[in-house]
């Protein structure tokens, strides 16, 4: 739903980075991406709601399986499949069960979708790299709703030892021409073409981190069975 901020996770241990209304960062936050530019076409992206209201980004990895942040998931969830729009577009269903490991989350789609799926990575970005980060989240560090159109920005890898929103290893980035922020959690982060990292935290300013999905890929693979 929304990135947590890293201040509240440096205070708390358990902030979630990006989420729109309310599900990224430490507390509910919202964030999406401040800069980059607009996206027109991602069939692979997953808009997360809770209680029908959005929260956060994420991603279809198969046809039943969305992978988002932990701290995203409250009450009743269910997802957009396949529309660069958040409230419109695209194919809608429900979440049946959800499944968790650190700050990422694994939702089983009510029924199949059809579409694009991302291809996930079994290891870490290079450290210098530079990757591409998703989500709706917030345009400007306070002040602004989440943004209603996918935006993506690009940034360096500085380190691949951070730590998600509940403790996992995480890929830590600065910006290069955008970042993350309330509403990107859950959104991800790609490298070469595969996803590498689940947004987590971030300060709203330049630095952002991504539980590693090569860390949590063993138990992804066992949940989802991809």
């Amino acid at each position: 739903m929304r990135i947590r901020s890293m201040i509240a996770v440096l205070a708390t241990a358990a902030a979630g980075l990006l989420g729109a209304s309310s599900g990224a960062l430490a507390a509910p936050a919202e964030p999406f991406i401040i800069g980059g530019s607009t996206v027109s076409s991602a069939p692979w992206v997953a808009a997360v709601l809770s209680n029908g209201s959005f929260t956060c980004s994420g991603t279809i990895i198969a046809p039943q399986w969305v992978l988002t942040a932990r701290h995203c998931v409250s009450g009743t969830m269910s997802v957009r499949v396949g529309s660069v729009y958040r409230s419109s577009g695209g194919q809608t269903r429900t979440v049946s069960a959800t499944y968790s490991r650190y700050d990422l989350a694994l939702m089983r789609l009510s029924s199949s979708v059809s579409t694009s799926y991302v291809t996930l990575a079994s290891s870490n970005p290079p450290v210098n790299s530079t990757n591409s980060i998703y989500g709706w989240g917030m345009t400007c560090y306070s002040g602004c709703s989440a943004a209603t159109q996918l935006k993506t920005a690009s940034v360096r890898v500085t380190s691949n030892s951070a730590t998600d929103a509940y403790g996992g290893q995480a890929i830590r980035s600065t910006r290069i021409n955008g970042n993350a922020w309330r509403g990107d959690s859950g959104g991800p982060q790609f490298y070469n073409g595969a996803q590498v990292g689940v947004a987590s935290t971030a300060d709203g300013q330049s630095i952002q981190n991504y539980g590693s999905v090569a860390y949590n890929r063993a138990w992804i693979t066992q949940t989802a069975g991809v």
